[in-house]
């Protein structure tokens, strides 16, 4: 696989000048995605603008490189030099950084993106990244996953009481039954039809990627203002590749990280509020909980962090101080009103 990248990146590489340094970097992306128009691509020309074009970029969206599971090791082994990931598929590496599938930490894309970058700059979850061989230049958190539910809307935890939830992954299961729900395990692509045949009642879900499985066609009724856990993403290059670049390379690319991350996370809550009217417009009941509501919902789900901490601690006794750590970092960002 190496050997075959490397020719393909031999024969497409952009024509760069003398001094120039060609840079490969890699995602799961399309090129229509948003990630893509809106985080990559920016991000990779403002860095060949404020580099007066000694960095350049060929990209390889789509998995083209390596899968999404393999990213990260694409960047270890030097088949990329960087790489656009999603850290929950690499866990055994990334294990700190699973604390954003914590309900309740955030609110918006924009407000749990402002924290996370700012925690990336030192602490355990930097220091987890790092320790896998590779430098965060940007991360950013997708918008709070909602609840879409077939039959009919809930709200307090008596009203979980006995719902099938579909979930992904141990922390939203966690988090379905402290509501008292059960949580199920479906593949993304089981979703459409445990939800159409009664197998689930429901499903914790990130809104953007509703319609790619036209969940919007078998639910009545989704949830705008909930926050059942989230998902993460960050920038990352090889720590080699990185330590070799001119301090004003790596400066520009920090900079044009911290930039993208802010417009990136704007445009994912925006592109969620327009879902949200499109199915309105659809007849689907797009409902806010009350202030009273989310009270009780985060009451409820409150020991799901703890139980989060003591699981991680025993793999990473650094779980405590980097929960701490985001939720302060939240704390700060909502203050400074950067909601």
């Amino acid at each position: 696989m190496p050997f075959i990248l490397s020719a393909t990146l031999a024969v497409t590489a952009l024509p760069v000048a003398a001094e120039s340094r060609p840079l490969s970097i890699g995602d799961f992306f399309s090129t229509e995605h948003l990630f893509t128009q809106k985080g990559t691509r920016p991000w990779m020309s403002h860095v060949e603008e404020k580099t007066n074009g000694s960095i350049q970029f060929t990209h390889f969206p789509s998995s083209q490189a390596a899968p999404a599971g393999g990213l990260l090791d694409a960047v270890n082994t030097g088949v990329l030099d960087m790489a656009l990931i999603g850290p929950a598929y690499h866990s055994e590496k990334l294990t700190l950084n699973s604390l954003i599938a914590l309900p309740g930490l955030y609110d918006s894309a924009e407000e749990g993106s402002a924290a996370l970058q700012s925690v990336m700059s030192e602490g355990p979850l930097r220091e987890e990244f790092t320790e896998a061989g590779v430098v965060p230049i940007f991360s950013l958190v997708s918008p709070p996953y909602q609840v879409l539910l077939k039959d009919k809307q809930v709200g307090l935890p008596s009203e979980w009481s006995g719902l099938d939830i579909r979930t992904s992954g141990t922390t939203q299961a966690m988090t379905a039954r402290a509501l008292g729900a059960s949580a199920v395990s479906l593949a993304g692509p089981e979703v459409y039809m445990g939800l159409e045949r009664g197998r689930v009642e429901g499903v914790f879900f990130p809104l953007s990627s509703v319609g790619a499985y036209n969940l919007q066609e078998v639910v009545d009724h989704i949830s705008s203002n909930g926050s059942f856990g989230g998902y993460s993403y960050a920038l990352v290059i090889n720590q080699k590749t990185f330590e070799n670049l001119s301090q004003e390379e790596r400066s520009a690319m920090l900079e044009a990280g911290e930039e993208i991350s802010t417009a990136l996370a704007k445009a994912l809550d925006e592109s969620t509020a327009g879902l949200l009217e499109e199915w309105r417009d659809q007849g689907i009941n797009t409902f806010q909980f009350t202030d009273e509501e989310l009270q009780s919902l985060d009451s409820a789900v409150a020991d799901v962090k703890g139980d989060w901490v003591k699981r991680i601690s025993s793999h990473d006794p650094r779980a405590a101080e980097a929960l701490q750590a985001f939720e302060s970092a939240v704390s700060n960002v909502s203050l400074n009103g950067n909601r």
